[in-house]
């Protein structure tokens, strides 16, 4: 079942979350250019698999819980940064897109640097997945 459950929660990551970091960034290019249908899609892009992205923490605890991992100090630290990107996200650049769309004067440079920031969250959050330090799970 582990085996199942760690294939879900990668699959999960890569198919939820890929597809946010790329929308995220290209929003601000988009943005620059006033291209509103580009816009609108890749908001919806973000708003859509920000919710899909949710699949990705309930996965990866249950992965966990069946490695008796849960208090190891990589997953807390891991789970820490996926609350703050998860935040980062629902509190500063989906709200800041959906401005953006209202007409409300946006700066790229400023959605540049939360987007940047996200992915360099979920980033550190691979790295942590694959190299876990102090794990005793052998690898």
């Amino acid at each position: 079942m582990t085996k199942v459950l760690l294939s879900l929660h990668v699959l999960a990551a890569i198919l939820a979350i890929g597809p946010v970091a790329v929308a995220a960034s290209m929003f601000p290019a988009a943005l620059r250019r006033a291209d509103l249908d580009q816009m609108r899609t890749l908001h919806r892009i973000c708003r859509v698999y920000a919710a899909l992205g949710l699949a990705v923490p309930v996965f990866g605890l249950a992965t966990a819980s069946s490695l008796g991992v849960l208090t190891d100090v990589w997953l807390i630290v891991s789970t820490a940064l996926t609350v703050v990107a998860a935040g980062l996200l629902g509190l500063a650049v989906l709200p800041a897109q959906k401005r953006a769309l209202g007409g409300e004067p946006a700066e790229p440079a400023r959605l540049g640097l939360l987007a940047g920031v996200f992915n360099l969250l979920w980033a550190i959050v691979v790295v942590l997945m694959i190299v876990r330090p102090g794990s005793t799970t052998g690898a």
